[in-house]
């Protein structure tokens, strides 16, 4: 199903010039990576046996899909708002190489976790690097987990493209607390350091709210378990 979008009237638009002066630039990306506290959350997914990358995926696209901006992209060479923004995030596979699987996390947890846990096997399976044709509407995430990183530099493509790329590394579990470190790529003719500011707010309510809702315990205990 196509993702719906409006377009943004430049002539009224605050951001007219800015778009204009970053749009003639050959590298417009800004980026920022940032120490993300997971130790609540963390602690949520193992005590109740939930995947912590999918989970933590969820709270990172609704985190995303809360901040206009990070839903705004340039098509046609002009400015555009989606309503909902998925995820594509890569899949490693047995081979050593990677597919793309797509997500809604804009749906409630206990109905997304099956779902996603089954997609992501399948993409492992049988997927590949095909996004449709929607795909500038997507959110592009990929984590390190390997590796505990402070500063990533990520291929872009020539003519620049519009998507946010959200990344997270390895993380540290160091006096009682959990840190991971999670970077932001957008294009600056859409989003300015305020905005990557309220992801990364956004990104603690939306970690925050979760895991309390999994302490709480689902009334069906099975519903936030994905799928084996």
């Amino acid at each position: 199903m196509s993702m719906e979008y409006r377009a943004i009237d430049l002539e009224h638009w605050p951001r007219r010039e800015h778009f204009a002066y970053f749009s003639t630039m050959a590298d417009p990306y800004v980026g920022v990576t940032a120490e993300v506290d997971i130790t609540g959350f963390l602690s949520a997914c193992r005590g109740a046996g939930l995947p912590f990358f999918l989970s933590f995926l969820y709270c990172a696209g609704r985190a995303a899909n809360a901040v206009p901006q990070l839903r705004q992209r340039i098509i046609d060479g002009a400015p555009v708002e989606f309503d909902r923004c998925d995820t594509s995030h890569t899949v490693l596979r047995e081979d050593g190489t990677y597919s793309y699987c797509r997500l809604d996390c804009m749906r409630p947890f206990a109905r997304y976790l099956p779902d996603a846990a089954a997609l992501q096997r399948e993409a492992r399976e049988r997927g590949g690097l095909d996004d449709g044709e929607d795909a500038a509407s997507l959110l592009f995430v990929s984590t390190l987990p390997w590796v505990r990183y402070t500063a990533i530099r990520q291929p872009v493509p020539s003519p620049a493209d519009s998507n946010p790329r959200l990344t997270w590394g390895r993380f540290l579990e160091q006096g009682g607390r959990t840190s991971m470190p999670v970077t932001v790529l957008a294009n600056h003719a859409l989003v300015d350091g305020v905005h990557i500011g309220a992801f990364f707010q956004a990104l603690e309510r939306e970690t925050g709210a979760l895991a309390a809702q999994v302490r709480q315990g689902p009334r069906n205990e099975t519903a936030l378990r994905p799928v084996d």
